[in-house]
């Protein structure tokens, strides 16, 4: 279990502590299991359209070029094989499905795992962003610096239930992801910098993903 201090809108210790408690892999199996859940992810983003015409498919190539002796070159019996401007490809690209293999539980250990592994970069917030009334992007780049969070840094916002405000207040933000705390994914929680979670997403995300 790992317990976390809750910070303020303001930045400030509010003296309160809130506590983490999910099952994680084997030390000796904890990065291999991760490694394949960010593959899966990565690979289910692939749309696989890619195609390109053989040359069964492209048009033309119906009448031989030239008669088969006496011109001195190599036979040809299309203007659309692989070996003249124009003509099929070999071996190319066709539409595709990209999936990758993983069981549910596999693939829940390896978010709790993936969660778990960056504690020290956890800054629990109680209320983030609650008294936002207006879209402003100043103001969550204002409080992210007051969490000791610079403006070069990739963060992952992690809220129970964000306003329409927040949501568009943080949508300028090149480098700063919000997502719900029940949609996490193995790949946001590595690859960002530090971790922003509200007091409510944590008892959230206990709910959801601590039932295991």
């Amino acid at each position: 279990m790992t317990s976390c201090v809750v910070r303020d809108w303001q930045g400030k210790e509010t003296g309160d502590e809130a506590s983490l408690d999910l099952k994680v892999a084997k030390e000796t199996s904890a990065l291999d299991l991760m490694h394949r859940a960010v593959i899966r992810q990565q690979a289910h983003l692939r749309q696989g359209t890619a195609s390109t015409l053989t040359r069964s498919e492209v048009r033309g190539g119906g009448r031989k070029p030239y008669k088969q002796k006496g011109t001195g070159r190599a036979r040809q019996g299309s203007i659309r094989t692989p070996l003249r401007p124009g003509g099929g490809i070999i071996f190319g690209p066709k539409p595709r499905k990209y999936t990758n293999g993983m069981n549910r539980k596999e693939r829940r250990l390896a978010l709790r795992t993936a969660l778990m592994s960056r504690v020290d970069d956890l800054v629990v917030v109680k209320d983030f962003g609650k008294s936002l009334k207006a879209p402003k992007t100043k103001e969550i780049t204002d409080a992210l610096q007051r969490l000791g969070i610079s403006s070069d840094k990739k963060v992952l916002l992690i809220l129970s239930s964000p306003s329409e405000a927040l949501r568009l207040s943080v949508r300028n933000l090149e480098k700063v992801k919000l997502i719900a705390a029940d949609q996490l994914n193995v790949f946001d929680l590595l690859n960002a910098n530090s971790l922003v979670l509200g007091q409510n997403a944590l008892v959230r995300i206990q709910e959801v993903y601590g039932n295991d």
